[in-house]
């Protein structure tokens, strides 16, 4: 894929994201995601940070979390998930077609990221949703790649990830297959598609 369709795609999974949520209960947006610890809420609120924060506010958030990622990235997106849910939604919505990524974000990281965090929204309260083909083979491919945070390379040693709908392998060893949208959310250290593959069992 080359830029121009990567950013289609973000743009329209954060437009799909936005149409899910706005028709949510409250009961709904207070559903538990895939993401650890977090509702529905808060990876709604953590989908529109990203292109709304220079480098100043992840430092002093970078610091507030006494260095830590994963804590700023949590405490970042609580405290904006403590706003009210219209606004969650039309801070979605605003930031389809702004093409600004986060402070050291890559656009293959944006792409990953809208695909994997509409999955952690949607499975949960069983909407169906699927990422395009193409742009799950990017994601997979940023998976494997990056290590930190999801370390994928590490979790899944010893296997072979063989994708059944598209021509996408990774790693070696026994084999790991199914559709490619279900590899990329192990990839990212999700187990709820694992029913959709073979030869692993959660």
């Amino acid at each position: 894929m080359d830029e121009t369709r990567m950013w289609q795609t973000v743009d329209a999974e954060r437009a799909a994201t936005a149409d899910l949520l706005a028709g949510l209960t409250e009961a709904e947006w207070s559903c538990p995601s895939l993401c650890e610890g977090w509702t529905v809420r808060e990876v709604a609120a953590h989908l529109s940070l990203g292109p709304r924060v220079g480098v100043g506010a992840v430092l002093v958030a970078f610091v507030k979390a006494r260095g830590s990622f994963n804590r700023m990235v949590d405490q970042t997106s609580r405290a904006e998930a403590r706003r009210p849910t219209g606004e969650l939604v039309a801070e979605l919505r605003g930031i389809v077609g702004n093409h600004r990524l986060a402070p050291g974000q890559t656009l293959k990281n944006a792409l990953m990221d809208s695909m994997v965090h509409a999955q952690d929204i949607a499975l949960p309260l069983g909407v169906e949703r699927h990422m395009p083909v193409d742009a799950a083979v990017v994601a997979a491919d940023d998976l494997w790649r990056i290590g930190f945070p999801f370390h994928a390379r590490r979790r899944l040693a010893g296997h072979r990830l063989v994708a059944t709908d598209t021509d996408w392998s990774a790693g070696e060893g026994a084999e790991i297959s199914g559709p490619i949208e279900a590899l990329v959310m192990l990839l990212a250290g999700r187990t709820a598609t694992i029913p959709r593959l073979t030869g692993i069992t959660a």
